[in-house]
């Protein structure tokens, strides 16, 4: 089903995955779950790193951060999506994808930074242990989430901007699930997306940056690791480093991919897949990776799924 005024209407027309009915409350259903799966899974996070005493190091502090950027991050497209293909109609208004484009590239952005930040956390934990608590004291552990959310406001204002300085001319058929901006782009009829263009440069300058102090961070600590006499100790060390890489990795490989890639007319089932695998499946899979290697993050969900007493005593990072 396609509207017959797409050209002229002030909004947008976003196609998603199908256009067979049945298909699309399957789709729908499917987004569903994935979406209840992400949001109790990361709210169970951000519940037990709050009331948890043993959960409130830095390293703790900043994945309670991290589990609000991914349900704000997958709240942006799903439940839109949702409700388009149950009511069977594309149309979003112009507002709307303008909403969408904002928060959907500051937070995009915004968990860039908050990865690169607990790259760092855990590079001051296991290379300067003695000198950790200085390192990452409150103060700058708040002042790095600051940091965090204010540089993903930035990137979602330098975006925007950008990308509604453009004049569609051509019908406004976006051939995602979402307001993506290179399907944006492609309804332009003039150079007049230069500006994108530009952002997209600059961004990806500073997400080279913040992937290289991760792979330097990374080098340090798999040196160091790799050095400890105590098995006991690498064994703790991987625990809270490897689920951490895994979140980077999948991220960060799987957002490139869509970065670089061309964008077609007519996009394939292998397109569509990829944008699921950088929008909604790493909100869904962040809490389970993060919790599967972590003993205390396991013995804390037992607590609160099982009714167990949480006791808050004043702990290093309880201020932030």
């Amino acid at each position: 089903m396609i509207m017959t005024n797409v050209t002229t209407m002030n909004g947008f027309f976003l196609m998603g995955f199908s256009e067979i009915r049945e298909l699309q409350v399957l789709h729908a259903l499917l987004f569903l779950v994935l979406y209840l799966l992400a949001l109790t899974g990361n709210l169970i996070i951000i519940i037990i790193t709050t009331v948890d005493q043993h959960l409130q190091a830095p390293m703790y502090y900043f994945l309670k951060h991290l589990s609000l950027l991914d349900l704000s991050f997958i709240s942006v497209t799903v439940p839109q999506f949702i409700d388009i293909s149950l009511i069977n109609d594309g149309y979003i208004s112009h507002e709307q994808c303008v909403l969408q484009v904002f928060f959907f590239t500051a937070l995009a952005w915004a968990e860039v930074a908050i990865l690169t930040v607990m790259s760092y956390d855990r590079y001051a934990a296991i290379c300067f242990p003695l000198h950790y608590e200085v390192i990452m004291n409150p103060s700058k552990c708040q002042w790095a989430v600051i940091a965090v959310w204010l540089s993903g406001s930035i990137s979602g204002i330098l975006y925007t901007s950008a990308t509604f300085s453009i004049t569609f001319c051509k019908p406004k058929i976006i051939h995602q699930f979402f307001c993506d901006i290179p399907q944006l782009l492609k309804l332009s009829c003039s150079n007049d997306y230069l500006g994108v263009i530009g952002v997209a440069a600059f961004m990806s300058v500073m997400a080279l940056i913040c992937f290289t102090s991760i792979v330097i961070s990374y080098i340090h600590i798999f040196s160091t690791v790799l050095r400890m006499p105590s098995a006991e100790g690498r064994s703790k060390a991987f625990s809270t480093c490897l689920p951490h890489l895994f979140v980077v990795s999948f991220f960060l490989s799987t957002g490139t991919f869509e970065f670089l890639r061309t964008t077609s007319d007519s996009p394939t089932a292998f397109d569509l897949m990829i944008s699921i695998f950088y929008t909604v499946i790493p909100p869904s899979l962040n809490p389970i990776i993060y919790s599967l290697r972590n003993e205390a993050m396991k013995e804390a969900c037992r607590k609160l799924l099982l009714g167990g007493q949480f006791t808050r005593k004043k702990a290093f990072l309880s201020s932030c």
